[in-house]
């Protein structure tokens, strides 16, 4: 079927639906990228509809990284959508700040049954914006949360840092390490100053279906594998009825996606951009790469399973 946009203003969320095959009646809520019709969001859908998906892209705004008191309701009206769409089984994906977000959205919808979490942290983020303000290329909202619930903003770890002096810490932890990007030392320092509370974290336990985390102990955005075993942790102790797999590696960096689905994104390439995005991809490439591969193969054996 042809590519179907949502609007806020029309529809409740922001997305695009690009359809999957005919004799499917699963869909994924992917997000990826700036906007749910941007490149990366495209390749995503591709890929999982190559695997007997119908995907749901969404996204904050039109064209916006930011993430401030983003509404988890939207998510209500995008599985209705699926729901009037003959989906029978629906699942969420996302990576970095969206990994997240997909966390915390299927612990507030049972009708999700397979939440994948590429690079996630295990609490709600303060919200940012990427608005260029003052020429930093990210900032700290005015004290808001990356997610809200009824109007509400979910409590939040705060960042160390505000603006400006959080955009500065984050070039000059990058430079240090030889990335393009990097915040690991700032999250930490942001747990150091204010350690996490319970109502901070995700609520794991309460999410149905099959969890899949996914990250690398090289990623310098955050140390997702310490919070990925920190809801390893909760799952152990919390009464749950889902079903998890971790799958963490050594090398990897932030980007741990299935190397047919970065292939996708970038025919040419696509080692030469990790390397060039962060030194672990430049120090580690086929190590890298091997991580990428067998993620590959291991979430298509799960959605094919599903």
């Amino acid at each position: 079927m042809a590519k179907r946009i949502f609007t806020a203003e029309d529809d409740g969320f922001v997305g695009a639906y690009y359809g999957g095959p005919s004799d499917s009646r699963k869909a994924v809520i992917l997000m990826l990228g700036d906007s749910s019709e941007d490149h990366m969001a495209r390749c995503g859908a591709a890929w999982l509809k190559d695997r007997g998906c119908h995907v749901l892209c969404m996204s904050a705004g039109k064209k916006d990284y930011g993430h401030h008191n983003y509404p988890l309701e939207r998510f209500s009206k995008a599985i209705a959508f699926l729901k009037s769409e003959g989906m029978e089984k629906i699942g969420i994906a996302g990576a970095s700040t969206t990994g997240m977000l997909a966390l915390t959205a299927a612990s507030y919808y049972p009708q999700i049954s397979l939440t994948v979490a590429m690079s996630p942290s295990d609490f709600i983020m303060e919200g940012f914006y990427r608005d260029g303000k003052d020429g930093a290329k990210e900032r700290p909202g005015d004290h808001e949360s990356t997610l809200s619930w009824q109007g509400e903003p979910l409590p939040y770890l705060p960042y160390a840092y505000r603006h400006p002096e959080y955009w500065q810490k984050l070039k000059e932890e990058a430079k240090r390490g030889g990335d393009l990007a990097a915040a690991r030392e700032m999250f930490d320092e942001s747990e150091r100053l204010h350690p996490l509370k319970e109502e901070e974290k995700i609520k794991v336990e309460k999410i149905h279906g099959k969890i899949v985390f996914i990250g690398a102990e090289d990623d310098v955005l955050w140390d997702t594998c310490r919070y990925i075993r920190r809801m390893e942790e909760r799952l152990a102790e919390k009464e749950h009825e889902c079903s998890y797999e971790a799958l963490l590696y050594e090398h990897g960096t932030h980007f741990v996606f299935p190397e047919t689905m970065l292939k996708k994104m970038l025919p040419v390439g696509s080692k030469f951009f990790v390397g060039l995005m962060f030194k672990a991809g430049r120090q580690y490439p086929q190590e890298c790469r091997e991580t990428r591969i067998d993620i590959d193969r291991k979430l298509t054996g799960i959605l094919a399973a599903w």
